[in-house]
């Protein structure tokens, strides 16, 4: 019996990205400089979706909102003391948004949780985001780079959590403007996705 990650191709996922990334840049008018490492790597044959991979790699996020839009929801992380919206790395061989949701259910216990009609129609994350994570040395990591892929994802406000304080502080709904201190593209791109 052949496991699904043994299917897993890396050279396709890799074309997958770019294309993704392509079309994601494309849509909300993001110059290709911001992407110039990930780009960068795509080109080099990175094996962007392994966590060992520097200098970055690929992870992916759950940009949660209620019903409304008008809330999202955000977790404390613990290894980086803020509040966040819940991600973690890719792990194969999930789609990207599939590994946003799988995130979002892990670390905050939310059921019904469901990643927003836009990306089928698109298939393209709301937003695409590089960012540095400072170096581990206990556990071995050096400073990197994520390649965030960010996805919506529509939970009732009214749902029971149950956050994975093995992971997370805690949990909880905040205004949708706290997204401007921590992604501020994901939530211009939010606006811009209301307004079209």
């Amino acid at each position: 019996m052949t496991s699904t990650s043994a299917l897993f191709d890396p050279a396709t996922f890799r074309a997958q990205l770019q294309s993704t990334l392509d079309g994601y840049a494309q849509a909300f008018r993001i110059d290709a400089e911001v992407h110039s490492l990930l780009r960068r790597q795509l080109a080099q044959g990175d094996d962007l979706h392994s966590r060992k991979t520097y200098p970055g790699h690929v992870t992916t996020s759950a940009i949660i909102l209620n019903e409304t839009g008008t809330k999202t929801l955000l977790i404390h992380h613990r290894s980086l003391n803020r509040w966040l919206q819940p991600g973690g790395h890719y792990e194969v061989p999930e789609t990207l948004s599939a590994s946003a949701l799988r995130e979002a259910l892990e670390e905050t216990g939310l059921k019904g949780l469901r990643v927003d009609p836009w990306h089928a129609a698109s298939q393209l994350p709301v937003d695409v985001d590089s960012h540095v994570i400072p170096a581990r040395p206990a556990k071995g990591e050096p400073e990197h780079v994520h390649h965030d892929f960010r996805y919506i994802v529509r939970a009732d406000e009214a749902s029971a959590m149950r956050p994975d304080f093995a992971e997370v502080q805690g949990a909880a709904w905040h205004d949708l403007s706290a997204l401007e201190a921590i992604a501020p593209q994901t939530l211009l791109n939010l606006v811009r996705l209301r307004t079209s």
